[in-house]
């Protein structure tokens, strides 16, 4: 029972949320107004397979990361999130636990920019939400599973990224991170896989556990990143970083001043980064 009303409750939560207002492209013969399960799939970085044995009853107890994940992809009230975590006997996670939770006007602040890069992360880094934009710029993110969503985990395991440092700039970031990290472990002492995740970087990255070691705190800081992007090259952008402290979420924009190359080169990537995304799709 609690598998079929799980199903019927995606599947009415799915209808209602259109493809403009979830920041995909609309067009083409659609016969509802509402996401598709390839869209749903899309959002919540969860196979379209699994989506449908959800929806069918055929798939029982989904994670909580995947409830969490449908919960922000569908833009669910507080209520309706609970609810959801409930139909998947479920408890929804607790203050000692990293929040993945992006509250509706958090959400509907998001979808203003639709013309900016915005990425949206939580207190351990993993990465959250990329709107269109950010995938245009940094890559599209919507295929990563895990750990390949994490922010410390790639930047430490050396993962390819189209972000240019200085080794300067690469200390300072590297040492923000640890002291994110530290921050998040002390304030969620009980988040078992913000645990896992700093035990296993330890283990497998050296600069890592030197920083760790090092007792390294503070936080990471607004900068400028310059990235190589193969269709527009090279573009120094402002990197700010806004902080969600009720739900300690890290929402990362990226932006130019206006008339210059780098704005010029992003309103390229407007056009040229996001159709060539749609046509991926």
């Amino acid at each position: 029972m609690a598998a079929t009303e799980l199903g019927q409750a995606l599947r009415r939560w799915r209808d209602r949320v259109s493809p403009d207002a979830a920041g995909l492209p609309s067009g083409g013969h659609r016969r509802a107004a509402g996401l598709r399960r390839e869209e749903l799939a899309l959002l919540a970085g969860i196979s379209v397979d699994y989506i449908t044995r959800l929806e069918q009853g055929r798939a029982v107890n989904p994670s909580a990361q995947v409830v969490e994940a449908l919960a922000r992809a569908l833009r669910l009230t507080g209520d309706e999130r609970a609810y959801l975590f409930g139909l998947a006997e479920l408890v929804p996670p607790g203050p000692d636990v990293v929040p993945g939770y992006i509250t509706p006007s958090v959400q509907r602040l998001l979808d203003r920019l639709v013309d900016t890069p915005v990425g949206v992360t939580d207190a351990a880094m993993n990465l959250l939400l990329a709107n269109p934009m950010y995938a245009a710029l940094m890559g599209d993110p919507s295929r990563l599973r895990g750990l390949e969503r994490n922010g410390a985990w790639r930047n430490f395991m050396g993962v390819p990224s189209r972000v240019r440092h200085t080794p300067e700039e690469r200390r300072s970031f590297e040492a923000g991170i640890v002291a994110e990290l530290r921050s998040a472990a002390a304030r969620y002492p009980a988040d078992r896989q913000l645990q896992r995740l700093i035990a296993g970087l330890r283990a497998r990255s050296p600069r890592f556990a030197e920083l760790w070691e090092a007792g390294v705190v503070g936080r990471l800081q607004a900068s400028h990143k310059t990235i190589d992007h193969p269709q527009v090259g090279l573009m120094t952008l402002d990197c700010d970083l806004l902080r969600v402290e009720e739900n300690d979420l890290h929402i990362l924009v990226y932006s130019a001043e206006p008339g210059t190359e780098a704005a010029e080169k992003l309103a390229l990537l407007s056009v040229l980064g996001t159709q060539n995304l749609i046509d991926q799709g």
